[in-house]
């Protein structure tokens, strides 16, 4: 009996030290597989990112065009700025127009109440045009060379790789 007693406790401490576990190969393959994909889909993230902020910004930009086609039906013109035409909103608290003030509102009148934080507003002279600008992170965004080939750009200005255009069309 005593005999057996030692078998059976013998075959324990060895299935005890026989447990199913991952190797150390195992392992390794599996933090660099998770490192692969790591890698790849990363990068696809932060671009993902990038083009839904250059996404906001041009439908920002559309609701301004909005806003100053509403001016221009009541005004006969598009607003005026400053001296040289531009709507400075890209410096904060820039001396150029009052309607960079974060809303367009003239006499009253609301045409929308929240601008873009950057973007430039450029009037023709005789105000019957006009240009606003955003610069995009994507570079590679097609809507860029699409927005810059519809609204040529005024004189004594021009667009740089990632200056999006909209333009009274």
């Amino acid at each position: 009996m005593k005999k057996l007693f030692n078998n059976y406790s013998k075959k324990n401490r060895q299935s005890a030290r026989t447990v199913k576990a991952f190797t150390l190969i195992e392992l390794l393959i599996v933090i660099a597989v998770i490192g692969i994909l790591a890698a790849v889909i990363l990068p696809n993230l932060i671009g993902m990112r990038e083009r839904a902020r250059d996404t906001k910004k041009k439908n920002d930009l559309m609701q301004v065009k909005n806003a100053l086609r509403m001016y221009y039906n009541d005004y006969n013109a598009y607003p005026r700025a400053n001296v040289s035409n531009q709507m400075c909103c890209t410096i904060p608290n820039a001396l150029c127009s009052p309607v960079c003030a974060g809303s367009l509102t003239v006499s009253g009148q609301t045409y929308t109440k929240d601008l873009p934080e950057v973007f430039e507003y450029y009037r023709t002279n005789d105000g019957e045009g006009f240009l606003l600008t955003i610069e995009l992170e994507n570079a590679s965004d097609k809507d860029i060379a699409i927005s810059q080939q519809r609204c040529p750009a005024v004189a004594g200005f021009s667009y740089t790789q990632n200056t999006y255009v909209v333009c009274e069309d």
